[in-house]
């Protein structure tokens, strides 16, 4: 086989944690002599279909030996999934809970498979974060990923059936940015039921969306109600070693849930089977953990 080609589709340039599975991919690329091209579609599923498909398309000489693609839409574009596989070209999904997968490896030439963090174990880690820091239970300002995405919607199940009882959650939506918190929060702000609500922990599923609430009540709330909330303690999830990490360092988060990039272990799985001729399991789980331990988490009240 001539030098492996990969593509890489990830679902935008302006979000902490995608950018570090790009600088993840470049790396491992690197180091295994592999050609790499990576994509970002602008948060907009019919971009990276389109995306996806153009490269499909061109001629077999130009086409990349495998597909890693982080969806954008609930679907995870089963219709491109399968084009790939009928040229030959290997498919693999990031974060997320995919049907087709097993029927493809059936008749697919090359490797079918997911990579994905375990966002279930995400939720469960927070659940222990908030019952550590809130042993006499509380009320959380939770902020969700968007509705249909699958992470979204398994570390909610995570956070939702390993809290304590005592632990109840308000919850908003965002769509993993800062930009999309602050919003969300702003207008949950002008509610008068948001001034009849004592909030005692801020919990946003993953960093940005948790310094994203941290500006909406910079911003929005009166002098007292802003020293109020800002005392409260914010946590996150991805630990980006210059964002997540960092806030964590200065204060702005008081823990978080380190996801590593999964963009490396499905590269080396492309790698190791195309080498070896060995199929790589259908779904790789790739474990979380708390920042700091939750053992030296003090109690906030």
């Amino acid at each position: 086989m001539n030098k492996l080609s990969l593509l890489i589709s990830l679902m935008t340039n302006d979000n902490d944690y995608q950018i570090e599975q790009a600088h993840a991919a470049e790396a491992i690329a690197v180091q295994l002599g592999i050609n790499l091209q990576i994509v970002y579609a602008d948060n907009d599923a019919v971009t990276q279909s389109t995306q996806i498909l153009r490269t499909i398309q061109t001629a077999p000489d130009q086409r990349p030996h495998a597909i890693i693609c982080e969806p954008v839409g609930a679907t995870a574009l089963p219709a491109v999934a399968r084009a790939a596989a009928s040229e030959g070209i290997g498919w693999a999904v990031l974060n997320r809970e995919v049907d087709y997968i097993t029927e493809l490896r059936k008749s697919a030439k090359a490797p079918v498979f997911c990579v994905s963090s375990d966002h279930l174990e995400v939720g469960r880690i927070q659940a222990r974060q908030c019952a550590a820091l809130l042993p006499s239970g509380g009320t959380v300002l939770y902020l969700q990923g968007p509705s249909e995405s699958s992470v979204a919607k398994q570390r909610l199940l995570g956070m939702e059936e390993s809290k304590p009882a005592n632990i109840h959650l308000i919850n908003l939506k965002g769509k993993w940015t800062e930009e999309s918190a602050q919003r969300s929060v702003a207008s949950w702000l002008k509610l008068s039921t948001s001034k009849k609500t004592a909030i005692d922990l801020i919990v946003a599923q993953n960093d940005a969306m948790a310094i994203g609430v941290r500006k909406a009540f910079q911003e929005s709330a009166t002098e007292v109600d802003r020293e109020r909330w800002l005392q409260r303690p914010f946590l996150g999830v991805d630990a980006v070693p210059k964002t997540g990490q960092a806030w964590l360092r200065s204060g702005l988060l008081t823990a978080t849930v380190f996801t590593p990039p999964n963009t490396a272990p499905a590269i080396e799985l492309f790698a190791d089977s195309f080498r070896s001729s060995r199929l790589p399991a259908e779904r790789v789980l790739i474990p979380p953990s708390s920042m700091p331990p939750i053992e030296k988490l003090r109690p906030r009240n």
